[in-house]
């Protein structure tokens, strides 16, 4: 199986980098093919551009490179802090400029009419991870944890993926080190058990 793993936060030996690095390591034992992205350490470009906005195929050789690997993933795995309950600004312009039309999605009409999409991803699972500095249960009470609509509704499933896991570690800043051992053994559970499904589907 092909699985990529994609990781932003803006602090080099982050927690962030330390999950994703887990899951790759848990993914490559399972024997995956796994691409690796630091969306931070390659610097990736999150800017959309107008061509694009338009719904123009990028030019742009990296995020080439990142829609082949997408849409050639059986396992997907995203990790980063939740930032004022949204991605970082690169990790929001990853999934702009990756998750384009006619890579990601397309309509029955070839353009978009207010009609429902048709998912392209053929992605068996996605795993989301997240940090933050909100208890999970307040984040689900407070502000209805928009990390888990957007992933799980407004693009993996819009996208064709319909296998989506998501857990938020939190909360980090006072976290222990043996509380964050624990968060990273949960990490390569739930990814062990995302490649596990991926096999049998």
């Amino acid at each position: 199986m092909k699985a990529l793993v994609v990781v932003s936060h803006p602090a080099p030996g982050s927690f962030c980098r330390a999950i994703a690095d887990n899951i790759r390591e848990t993914w490559s034992a399972a024997e995956c093919e796994v691409r690796f992205h630091d969306l931070v350490e390659e610097g990736f470009d999150p800017r959309l551009t107008a061509a694009e906005a338009r719904g123009q195929a990028s030019v742009d050789p990296l995020v080439l490179q990142h829609i082949a690997e997408l849409r050639d993933s059986d396992l997907l795995a995203v990790v980063h802090p939740n930032c004022w309950g949204a991605p970082p600004a690169i990790m929001k312009g990853w999934i702009d400029r990756v998750f384009a039309p006619d890579a990601a999605y397309g309509f029955a009409k070839s353009e978009d009419q207010g009609d429902v999409p048709v998912g392209l991803l053929t992605t068996k699972v996605a795993l989301v991870i997240n940090t933050g500095n909100t208890p999970m249960e307040r984040e689900r009470e407070a502000f209805g944890d928009p990390l888990e609509r957007m992933w799980r509704d407004c693009i993996l499933r819009y996208c064709g993926v319909q296998n989506v896991m998501r857990s938020l570690f939190g909360v980090v800043a006072t976290s222990s080190d043996e509380v964050r051992r624990s968060w990273l053994t949960e990490a390569a559970a739930l990814a062990a058990k995302a490649a596990a499904i991926a096999k049998t589907s």
